[in-house]
């Protein structure tokens, strides 16, 4: 079993030490001084440096990391298409979700995922390589995990998102309590409670349908839905 440590940085990122008993993998680690000293005061060895994309607000740790630690960096190349890595015996399954970038990747081991900005909590990331289609497929790929999946983001847009989510279903009762165990400083939620309250997860819901049929948005199609829900964005 890994455990898994939550670093912000800079405005709003959020990035991971993924660590078992004695090594640990780094992914999106921009906080360097924070994951060094954790690694430091818990006799961790870091082997491993890597990221969800390679936007560069996701990748300025990288160099640091590697040069104060001798770590290696596992580029989107060097990361297995849709395989697994192994720390400690436990394996960390790659999951290529292209759609906010090219090289997008989750990794999902025991009951977490780390999403980068291909799912946000409440919302999905901005399609900025423009292939609606592949980006649907990538988080249609995510929705068959296990309900409890704890899914953590590549930044904190909790608030923001869930303003727009309640603009466009007023009448969600999940919303308050989703609110409610909004936690700044270990956030994360499971997919089941994603699903309440995220639109973009429940794009063939016939509520959202209806939504967009009311806003004069297509809506005929599940990929009329997700592209009417995407220009909302």
């Amino acid at each position: 079993m890994l455990n898994i440590k939550q670093f912000p940085y800079g405005k709003d990122n959020l990035g991971y030490l993924v660590y078992g008993h004695k090594q640990a993998m780094a992914i999106d680690g921009g906080a360097v001084s924070d994951i060094r000293s954790f690694l430091e005061n818990n006799h961790l060895t870091l082997e491993y440096i890597t990221n969800t994309h390679s936007h560069p607000d996701h990748t300025p740790g990288n160099k640091p990391l590697h040069q104060q630690t001798g770590a290696h960096i596992l580029g989107f190349n060097e990361l297995p298409a849709e395989g697994t890595l192994q720390l400690e015996g436990t394996r960390i399954h790659v999951m290529h979700t292209p759609g906010h970038s090219h090289d997008s990747v989750c990794f999902y081991f025991d009951d977490t995922l780390i999403s980068g900005d291909t799912l946000f909590n409440g919302k999905v990331g901005k399609c900025f390589t423009g292939d609606y289609t592949g980006f649907l497929q990538s988080i249609k790929k995510l929705l068959p995990l296990p309900p409890e999946t704890r899914i953590f983001a590549g930044h904190d847009y909790v608030m923001e998102y869930l303003d727009f989510s309640r603009r466009l279903e007023p009448d969600n009762p999940y919303i308050d309590t989703y609110l409610e165990k909004y936690n700044p400083n270990n956030l994360f939620f499971t997919l089941a409670e994603e699903i309440q309250v995220n639109p973009y997860l429940r794009v063939n819901d016939e509520k959202i349908a209806a939504i967009l049929k009311a806003k004069g948005l297509p809506a005929e199609t599940e990929f009329d839905r997700w592209q009417s829900l995407l220009s909302m964005m």
